[in-house]
């Protein structure tokens, strides 16, 4: 097998892991912060809410240092990290005896992570350019289908072992996607600078900067979009269906459904990327799922919504594997790595951003209103794409002809 493909199915592998055990712990938060004596509902919610999103936090401020770090010493060595430091930290959560110790092991988490944009640099510079879109939108189903069934497998082992054994077995899978990577991952790799340049220097080098701002964007909104509803879907089907007698598992096949359609889509519309380029994909697609967005405000019951939802995702699964393409193509190979934590930053942040806003904007106007202002944002990112694609398109012209 060509060096490419295997790095490929490693990094799928580790990217799937990381995702299932950043994201395993989220139905059961509650019931594992009740278990460390935090009874009163309104602390196990705060509590709920500190402990998960401090992970992302942390990571989106230590993402452009592993960059950093990558783009000097390959990015190979940053999964080595990533998951060896991943398997102690998650393990270590399966002892703690006090919800400040479960805080303090989930900003760690945040602090040593980084798999999966060092898997995507590593895939996006190893990876012939003719089949880097279809290795990038395959690339992308790891962690989606990783984020999808993490909470599932999270609550299987919970329900059978107990919550400390999820634990235990998350760390176990990324210790095999340790070896994997030790064992199996060829990375051609040479240093360009041997001293780490500085933030404007590593911007000169960038040879369109509003490209890359509007693809940085793209990636936050992107977010903002998945995440300001996700956390209310189960409020939503209760809201349309109140008398439903199996709630949870309704609001889990209506989030299953955009996952699912994400996984079957995402290699495809990356070899139509390959084609026709991730740029007419990229604006395709935003203004796809803008429109999507629309009509899920409008539902009457809970399968119209899983439609939708469906929908909403082969429309998404475009998105950000072109907007890893892109950003790839706008980097020169010295400052990858850290142009991908840059990007990784601005997912993390988006991520936060969106559950936050989605909540607030929830209560304060009404679940309805967050389709509306997410549609109102992809829309607006799809013409910041394109007008910027269009001024780039007329540049290149005007220097071609002088």
């Amino acid at each position: 097998m060509e060096n490419w493909k295997r790095n490929l199915i490693v990094c799928w592998f580790g990217s799937f892991v990381t995702a299932a055990g950043m994201s395993q712990i989220s139905p059961m938060l509650p019931l594992y912060i009740d278990q460390l004596g935090v009874h009163a509902t309104s602390d196990i919610e705060k509590w709920s809410g500190l402990i998960f999103g401090s992970t992302f936090l942390i990571s989106a401020i230590v993402s452009p240092i592993w960059g950093k770090l990558a783009d000097k010493k390959g990015r190979k060595l940053m999964l080595l990290r990533a998951s060896l430091g991943m398997a102690i930290v998650v393990f270590m959560m399966a002892f703690v005896q006090n919800v400040y110790e479960l805080l303090a092991l989930r900003m760690l988490m945040g602090a040593v992570s980084g798999y999966i944009s060092a898997s995507v640099t590593l895939v996006a510079t190893q990876t012939p350019k003719k089949n880097s879109g279809w290795a990038l939108g395959t690339l992308s189903t790891g962690s989606v289908s990783g984020g999808l069934l993490g909470p599932l497998m999270g609550g299987i082992i919970t329900e059978f072992f107990g919550i400390r054994s999820c634990f235990v077995v998350t760390s176990v899978l990324l210790l095999i996607g340790f070896f994997a990577v030790l064992f199996l991952v060829k990375e051609e790799f040479t240093p360009v600078h041997k001293t780490p340049l500085a933030f404007n220097q590593v911007w000169k080098l960038v040879p369109d900067t509003r490209l890359l701002i509007s693809l940085f964007a793209s990636t936050f909104i992107l977010q903002i979009a998945n995440m300001s509803i996700q956390p209310l879907i189960t409020v939503y089907v209760k809201e349309l269906s109140p008398h439903a007698t199996h709630l949870s598992m309704i609001a889990g096949m209506v989030v299953a459904a955009a996952g699912l359609a994400n996984v079957i889509a995402a290699p495809r519309l990356g070899k139509l990327a390959d084609r026709i380029g991730s740029r007419k994909i990229l604006i395709g697609a935003l203004i796809a799922a803008g429109i999507i967005f629309i009509p899920q405000a409008f539902v009457k019951t809970p399968w119209e919504l899983m439609g939708l939802r469906f929908c909403l995702g082969l429309a998404t699964a475009g998105l950000l594997p072109s907007i890893n393409n892109l950003v790839r193509k706008s980097a020169p190979d010295e400052i990858v790595g850290r142009i991908f934590g840059y990007n990784q930053s601005a997912q993390y942040i988006g991520t936060l951003g969106g559950s936050v806003l989605g909540g607030q904007m929830a209560a304060f106007f009404g679940i309805h209103y967050v389709f509306f202002t997410t549609s109102a944002l992809l829309l607006l990112n799809a013409l910041w794409v394109y007008s910027i694609n269009h001024i780039g398109m007329n540049r290149r012209t005007m220097s071609h002809i002088h």
